[in-house]
């Protein structure tokens, strides 16, 4: 699975980054055939509350799914982003199993 970070309008640390990557790895046990997930990263008008954006693009064989979500940080845009994404992984993979 190839896991691509881009932040808009700051530069993501290190730690950030790692973070991301942790959580997102983790998509794998609910959907195995993952094969590249994109995490965007964007502060819309800085100084406000609700200013980051986190949103989430996960594609594999004749899928590709989006989830984005905006917080006062991007752990929690991230985390609320992944269980949005669960949610429409785990309904994908249901409607395999049917055919």
């Amino acid at each position: 699975m190839e896991i691509k970070i881009q932040s808009i309008r700051f530069d993501a640390t290190e730690k950030l980054e790692a973070f991301i990557i942790k959580k997102v790895e983790k998509l794998e046990k609910s959907y195995e055939d993952i094969q590249k997930v994109e995490v965007q990263l964007k502060v819309e008008k800085p100084a406000t509350a609700l200013n980051k954006t986190t949103s989430l693009t996960v594609t594999a064989p004749g899928l590709v799914l989006f989830a984005e979500k905006t917080c006062d940080t991007f752990e929690e845009g991230l985390d609320l982003s992944l269980d949005a994404m669960k949610v429409q992984l785990t309904k994908a993979k249901e409607k395999q199993r049917k055919k």
